[in-house]
């Protein structure tokens, strides 16, 4: 049967292409057998779930130790009844482990308990009658909350003194989250903010992204099996785009050999991928769209806003930092600095944002095509002179992040310049003091650097036509666009301030200076 590249649910070796499960959390085998009870947090389809289910069929093989992967979500559905909850998650429990244990290695029925008992009382029973030490994972753990998971979580701790032969020898939480940042509101905060009650836990592990030789051995498998390789520029492609993130790694892929390039006779090139990507970006997969809900969270806009501005971030706490990392949003730079995870992320970031304002632009006529369907730069400036005049101020306020209202309004115009026809590829940091765009159109280029001019600030072009001096030779470009927008109190309308002139960079190169 042919293997495929897999986007949903836990990986299996007979249907999917894979890569050793455990390879990325080396420090497990040893926790285990130390008795640990630990957190293995990473963001969704990483291959959390993958890679403990995979142990936990190994440990038991093996025969040393009685292991399985269960989950906890069910009981999310029961956010202020402990004992529903409990019981829903035991009868989940008990599916799991008719599916991964030998009749044998099954616990007996689960003994009766009164609410807020029954899990620790399931795994003392388990453990007590199992012939060997029991290990468990405990999946979606972050997926309860409050009282329910506060319940949970001291069942755990007041049974873990009990190990290994009246609880289970070792035991990991599972998540999306490490524990301090799991749900809760009955204690005045929206998290945790500390380990306990789980402060028995030895490590926090988190599984790391692919690396790029990992990306080229997976892809490797579907040229073993199929015969259709991957050029050595899509390889590199692949993973400058992701950074490695499994569920993208395997996305792309699959877009690619599934519905671009059908005939394995032919290679995957890098253009494909390019294609690939832009049809993931557009669909907003159920991965990117979860993603980009939580954008709208404050602890993570208070993170994106100046760096998608490209300020400083100010005093953000270092829980909140962490926690953007953790869901995989963001990641740290060599430098230490925080940035977007991979560049598919940073696209669908900005154009989640945007879309907003996208959806209430009014009808723009592409004014700004040449009779041969070439980009004219000129008319594009005069269409978006005329549209911020006419249309800026009122659009400003569907932005959801108001620091950076101009910019998605600009983008959401150029959207309408480059619909079906092209792309904008973007750039942005903290501290660089701008966001840099690239609107291509066809073999058409257009670079434009965006600055914001706030109160007590000097005007910003000076800074400006350095660093878009400096982002054109970088393209090998020869002009383009350097958009000033005046976000100063006490200025004139924005129909009557809107303007463009003509500079040159300091190295030379003639470009547009937009006023807005």
């Amino acid at each position: 049967m042919a293997r495929w590249f897999n986007t949903a649910g836990p990986c299996n070796p007979a249907n999917h292409y894979m890569l050793p499960a455990l390879r990325r959390l080396p420090e497990v085998q040893r926790l285990i057998d130390q008795q640990g009870y630990f957190v293995v947090h990473a963001p969704r389809q990483v291959g959390k779930t993958t890679a403990l289910l995979s142990l936990a069929q190994e440990l038991t093989s093996e025969g040393r130790y009685v292991a399985a992967l269960v989950s906890m979500e069910v009981g999310a559905g029961f956010p202020q009844d402990i004992g529903a909850a409990e019981a829903a998650i035991l009868q989940s429990w008990r599916g799991a482990m008719r599916a991964q244990l030998p009749t044998e290695l099954q616990p007996p029925p689960f003994p009766e308990a009164p609410p807020g008992s029954r899990i620790a009382t399931a795994l003392a029973s388990w453990s007590e009658t199992a012939r060997k030490p029991v290990v468990v994972f405990l999946d979606e753990i972050d997926a309860l909350r409050d009282d329910v998971l506060i319940s949970v979580l001291r069942q755990l701790r007041d049974g873990y003194r009990n190990r290994p032969g009246h609880f289970p020898s070792s035991l990991a939480l599972i998540g999306l989250r490490d524990v301090r940042d799991y749900k809760v509101t009955s204690s005045g905060s929206d998290h945790l903010a500390s380990s306990s009650p789980f402060n028995i836990k030895v490590r926090s592990l988190t599984m790391r992204d692919f690396t790029e030789e990992e990306v080229a051995e997976l892809y490797a498998q579907h040229t073993a099996d199929t015969g259709q390789r991957f050029e050595p520029e899509a390889l590199a492609l692949a993973f400058a785009l992701t950074q490695g993130q499994p569920w993208l790694v395997n996305a792309l892929a699959k877009v690619t050999v599934e519905e671009l390039v059908t005939d394995t006779a032919q290679p995957v090139r890098r253009a494909d991928i390019e294609r690939a990507k832009a049809i993931l970006i557009q669909r907003q997969e159920t991965h990117l769209d979860s993603l980009a809900e939580r954008l709208r969270e404050p602890r993570i806009r208070a993170i994106l806003e100046p760096m998608l501005a490209g300020e400083l971030l100010g005093d953000v706490p270092e829980d909140d930092r962490r926690f953007a990392i953790d869901l995989g949003l963001l990641r740290r730079n060599p430098e230490g600095t925080l940035e977007v995870a991979n560049p598919i992320y940073r696209e669908v970031i900005v154009g989640f944002l945007a879309s907003g304002t996208r959806a209430t632009l009014p009808s723009i006529q592409p004014s700004w095509l040449k009779p041969d369907g070439r980009l004219d730069t000129e008319r594009l400036r005069d269409a978006f002179l005329a549209f911020w005049r006419q249309h800026g101020e009122p659009l400003l306020a569907t932005a959801p992040y108001h620091e950076i209202a101009p910019h998605l309004v600009l983008m959401a115009f150029l959207h309408r310049v480059v619909n079906g026809g092209g792309s904008i590829e973007r750039e942005y940091a903290i501290g660089r003091g701008r966001m840099d765009l690239c609107v291509r159109h066809g073999p058409d280029t257009l670079a434009i650097e965006i600055k914001v001019w706030r109160d007590r600030e000097p005007d910003p072009l000076p800074e400006g036509l350095t660093q878009l001096d400096g982002y054109l030779q970088g393209l090998g470009q020869r002009g383009g666009w350097l958009v000033l927008f005046d976000r100063r109190s006490g200025q004139p309308p924005i129909a009557e301030r809107t303007r463009a002139e003509e500079a040159r960079t300091p190295s030379g190169l003639p470009v547009t200076v937009i006023r807005a």
